[in-house]
């Protein structure tokens, strides 16, 4: 069998061809919200198109942008005037708006839910310092969420899938509607004064603003910020962003995704159990091993064969060096004994009482040693010295 293949790129093209050659997409009007806007530094618009099911990416070249009435925002409900067609270097359709107008009072809403999260901001109700810590396994999880729809079924189906044994308290309250926001503020109330769950799960699908509008309440905010139960938020769409999100302690991007943070799988736990298992009993077996090794070797060695030979040679060497130290000490006073003998012979060698055995004597006059008999006067008593005595005399 032959194959003909294409390129991404080609293939990206061909798609890109027919969707301009279908004049249905040359001006295309369309109703919906908008989220995740942003003015590029370019001047190009980027946003977010969505209803309650789904939503389609748009772009505004700066050509178009001198026409707009208002600043887009997000949460603003607009008529978007368009050319779709697809991006070939990402391979994405999206829609090029020429035109965007505001209408249906989405602005009102809009600005009521800044005016809320600046005041709330201030108060330090987002602060990360507030957030409590999701608990790693809770025994039980509290939902609050409508008993119906595929919210419910969603976060069952996930929670249970990742543990079969998890338990799940739902306690049903409005979504939205007038009446919704408090309904929600006194479950939350009441899952915290009965301590009906470890952690909740406050959850709702996707919707417009409006739909959304109970989670932006002051009365929810202040009911999730005082909780002493730690409080998933998972309201609306990944795009959607509610007062809720910001005060909860985690923000979930979807209820399946909030199930999914709150209950652990006991598959991955498991192996990573079974890992941890299989490291303890590697290290233990190594650990055993090095004992042995280090026990065969003190059996080998001299210290635990003979440990008292180790301790008689030292003794034997410090002997040996005592005997050294002796015989050089003893050397040592012999040849300071014949040195001293030495010296003592030579000084006596010297002295001048040798000479006075011999048959001489000294003569001094006043104590002075007389050497010269010019020195000498009539009449001089001198003193003279002899091997025996002393006597004096008179110089004639």
């Amino acid at each position: 069998m032959e194959y003909n293949p294409i390129t991404v790129t080609e293939l990206n093209k061909y798609i890109k061809n027919k969707f301009d050659k279908d004049n249905f997409f040359e001006n295309v009007l369309i109703e919906g919200e908008i989220s995740n806007y942003k003015r590029h530094y370019t001047g190009h618009l980027y946003f977010t198109l969505k209803d309650e099911n789904s939503l389609i990416k748009c772009v505004m070249f700066k050509t178009y942008t001198s026409h707009l009435d208002v600043e887009p925002k997000d949460g603003m409900k607009v008529l978007v005037l368009g050319t779709v067609s697809v991006y070939e270097r990402d391979g994405v359709y999206q829609v090029y708006a020429k035109a965007i107008k505001e209408y249906g009072g989405m602005g009102d809403l809009h600005k009521a839910y800044e005016k809320l999260k600046e005041k709330l901001e201030k108060e330090g109700l987002f602060d990360t310092a507030h957030k409590k810590k999701i608990p790693f396994a809770p025994k039980c999880i509290g939902v609050l969420t409508s008993n119906t729809g595929s919210v419910i079924r969603d976060i069952i189906n996930v929670s249970t899938r990742r543990n079969p044994n998890v338990y799940l308290k739902l306690l049903p309250v409005p979504v939205q509607g007038e009446g919704a926001s408090k309904k929600i503020a006194e479950g939350i109330e009441r899952m915290n004064n009965e301590k009906l769950a470890d952690v909740i799960i406050i959850a709702r699908g996707g919707g417009s603003l409006e739909d959304l509008w109970p989670f932006n309440e002051e009365i929810v905010a202040r009911a999730i910020y005082n909780s002493e139960i730690p409080i998933i938020s998972a309201v609306g769409h990944e795009t959607d962003f509610t007062i809720s999100d910001f005060v909860a302690d985690l923000r979930a991007p979807t209820p399946s995704a909030a199930a999914e943070l709150a209950v652990p799988d006991v598959k991955e736990l498991k192996i990573k159990l079974d890992v941890y298992e299989k490291r303890l009993k590697q290290d233990l077996l190594k650990k055993a091993q090095l004992m042995r090794l280090r026990y065969e070797k003190c059996l080998s060695s001299r210290a635990y064969k003979e440990p008292f030979q180790k301790i008689n040679e030292k003794y034997m060497y410090i002997d040996m060096k005592i005997k050294v130290m002796e015989n050089k000490i003893e050397d040592k006073i012999k040849s300071s004994k014949l040195e001293y003998v030495n010296i003592t012979s030579k000084l006596d060698a010297l002295s001048p009482l040798k000479t006075l055995v011999r048959g001489y004597s000294i003569v001094s006059l006043n104590g002075k040693v007389i050497s010269n008999v010019k020195e000498l006067k009539q009449n001089d008593e001198v003193d003279i010295r002899m091997q025996n005595g002393n006597i004096k005399a008179k110089i004639l």
